[in-house]
């Protein structure tokens, strides 16, 4: 956002720029607004509190200017109202020149609706459109409504603060593609719940998530209590546990929960859209010589690329003691005796070895999540703000992009080649919508352009399925649809406590069922080692917060 005398120039992804004027107050004003914030702050407690005024139209309401106070009479009441999870736009519909879209309440004004309707302003050959958005019923006389409007080939955005017709002109369509798509589906039509200042407060919320100090930390810790609600629950010391490797055992898995940094961050917002408490994995092997390894998908290399490798124990458990900031919380969950037993060594290591090299599995990560149309999105999360948020990276970084869904949705159409918005153009040709193509299942044997694809968990999956693990069930299951939860709750894993090792949880009064080996808090698996596998699993579960409740069937 560029501020230019006082005029607000924004700039799409297609580098058009839309300017609107803004009157700011006297500077004389602004100075009595600030000097008198005490009873600004007393004005605004009574409207936050009494019925009576909120039956009227204020002349402000107290979140519009929360912002402006100070920081120590706002921020108390601005945390408790928003947090990072307003940063997501919630989809009210799309407006194509066929289809006016039903009224929507918004965060200011409670009565909108919006048509599209097409001309031919500029002589272009497919010509360009007007978007006409109609909001009234405002709150407040201070409140505003911030947007988000996107098709497969552009997105960009508008607010509006005066009870009207307002417009926002497509000068031209990008191909006759991008003509047809809006013609049939409209341009989606996307609300920021929190409003202007809502957003920036959010976005500070957010923002923190991915720093690497102990702000960011408490940030993160934060996120997850109040949206999973995790205990977070301190352990007594020592945090790291003297660990004799001799109990390690092949097929031993690792689960990891980072909770600061980039790798924290980015581990927080998994988490919270797929139920696990671990954001990362890996896995225990065993040399034919007795030596320990560990196989991990998502190991940085010397170029900081993410990668599939094997290392000696001893340099990975050295890394994330001593180099690994994001402050890991590490457990080890030992398989059960009879697996243990069956647990085919050369095929583990044929396998592991196979993929060294091989990128981390961008391509499959966000398909293990999505398994149904509607009942996987965390609010306001949904398959509309997926296609969305594709589109904003395709235009950002087209090659990311590609590697994170380009090709995995081209396998699901059964096309090859095709760029997202040919996607999105022609997965209605084929008579189907994107939220039903997010959520048909991955398949283990696809083959990308750079080789098979696995993610952190899906590898030590692919392990556990080449090891014999699930029998005569492994045709019938596809690991690549497994998240990091659902691997935990397969019922794999040491169930009788006396067979631990005796250094595991040694230092804790808690004893749980599993070998937490470093971290301040005591880690949480709920519904861990309890799920028999069975064919066809986790292709179709839901996966809503706090509670991430799941049909036996799925």
């Amino acid at each position: 956002m560029e501020i230019v005398g006082d005029c607000i120039k924004r700039s799409t992804f297609r580098s058009r720029s839309f300017c609107k004027t803004i009157s700011l107050p006297p500077s004389g004003s602004m100075s009595l607004l600030f000097k008198n914030h005490y009873i600004l702050s007393i004005l605004i407690l009574l409207c936050l509190y009494t019925s009576y005024i909120r039956a009227l139209k204020a002349p402000f309401h107290p979140q519009d200017v929360l912002p402006l106070l100070p920081r120590q009479v706002s921020w108390p009441v601005l945390n408790s109202l928003r947090s990072a999870v307003d940063l997501l736009p919630t989809f009210v519909g799309a407006a194509s020149s066929s289809n006016k879209t039903g009224e929507w309440k918004g965060a200011c004004f409670y009565k909108n609706t919006a048509w599209m309707e097409f001309n031919h302003k500029n002589g272009s050959e497919f010509g360009g459109g007007t978007l006409h958005i109609k909001v009234s019923d405002a709150h407040s006389w201070t409140c505003m409504d911030l947007y988000v409007f996107a098709t497969p080939y552009r997105v960009t955005w508008d607010y509006y603060f005066l009870s009207r017709e307002h417009t926002l002109e497509f000068k031209e369509w990008e191909s006759k593609a991008e003509f047809e798509y809006v013609k049939h589906k409209g341009v989606s039509i996307f609300l920021m719940e929190a409003g202007m200042l809502g957003t920036l407060e959010a976005l500070w919320d957010v923002f923190p998530l991915f720093t690497n100090t102990g702000w960011g930390e408490n940030s993160n810790i934060g996120f997850l209590k109040k949206h999973m609600e995790a205990s977070f629950e301190q352990r007594p010391q020592p945090w790291v546990t003297n660990i004799s490797v001799d109990d390690i055992h092949s097929g031993d898995f690792l689960a990891i929960s980072k909770i600061r940094g980039r790798w924290g961050g980015f581990e927080t917002l998994e988490k919270w859209v797929t139920g696990s408490y671990a954001g990362h994995t890996a896995v225990c092997l065993r040399d034919s010589e007795g030596k320990l390894w560990v196989g991990e998908s998502g190991h940085e290399d010397n170029e900081g690329e993410d990668i599939i490798d094997i290392l000696p124990w001893d340099e990975w458990w050295d890394f994330e003691l001593t180099k690994d900031d994001s402050n890991p919380h590490i457990a080890l969950l030992p398989l059960r005796a009879d697996l243990r037993a069956k647990f085919n060594k050369t095929a583990a290591w044929e396998y592991a070895r196979s993929m060294v090299g091989k990128p981390y599995g961008y391509h499959n990560l966000i398909f293990s999540w999505i398994d149904t149309i509607d009942r996987n999105y965390p609010p306001p999360l949904d398959a509309n703000l997926v296609a969305s948020v594709m589109t904003v990276w395709n235009q950002i970084q087209p090659q990311y992009a590609a590697n994170m869904w380009n090709e995995a949705l081209n396998k699901r159409l059964g096309t090859q080649g095709l760029s997202l918005p040919e996607v999105l153009v022609e997965v209605g040709k084929q008579g189907s919508s994107f939220d039903k193509l997010l959520m048909i299942p991955e398949q283990d044997d696809w083959i990308y352009s750079d080789g098979k694809s696995t993610s952190c968990v899906a590898f030590v999956l692919e392990i556990y399925k080449e090891a014999g693990l699930f029998d005569a069930l492994a045709s019938s299951i596809q690991v690549t649809e497994f998240t990091i939860k659902d691997a935990y709750t397969l019922k794999f894993f040491e169930n009788n406590s006396s067979r631990l090792p005796k250094w595991c949880n040694d230092a804790d009064t808690v004893k749980l069922p599993f070998c937490q080996i470093r971290g301040k808090y005591r880690m949480e698996l709920p519904g861990y080692n309890t799920m028999d596998p069975y064919p066809y699993m986790n292709e179709k579960c839901p996966s809503l917060p706090p509670k991430y409740s799941r049909p036996k069937d799925c």
